[in-house]
């Protein structure tokens, strides 16, 4: 079994930042990327940011310049920090692993996100 598991949500004023955090954990063998996806009301998710085992950062258009992701290998987390948040960031944020298990197996995991909303 894989758990991600994420905190640092909330209700934050624009321009403000938050800090997003997430933690796997569970019978892993080798993560190879970690990252962020969000998903507003009425629309599909998308990706936020994303980082792989070998330090390959992918930024959305959308947040670049803005947000910055970071990933500890040995605790396994990854963190988004979000500066100049603006209204449009509002969403339910989504953590997200490619992970190889004890058993062989590679695959997708998810949170259970965690709700940023931006408004003053």
């Amino acid at each position: 079994q894989v758990q991600l598991v994420e905190s640092g949500g909330g209700l934050v004023q624009p321009g403000g930042s938050l800090r997003l955090s997430c933690a796997a954990s569970g019978s892993i063998v080798s993560i190879y990327v970690m990252g962020w996806y969000r998903q507003a009301p009425g629309k599909q998710r998308e990706l936020v940011a994303t980082i792989t085992s070998g330090n390959s950062i992918n930024y959305a258009e959308s947040v670049k310049g803005r947000f910055t992701i970071s990933r500890d290998f040995a605790k396994n987390t990854v963190d988004l920090q979000m500066n100049s948040l603006k209204p449009e960031d509002t969403a339910a944020y989504f953590c997200y692993s490619d992970i190889r298990t004890v058993w062989g197996k590679r695959a997708d995991y998810w949170g259970q996100g965690t709700q940023v909303t931006v408004a003053s």
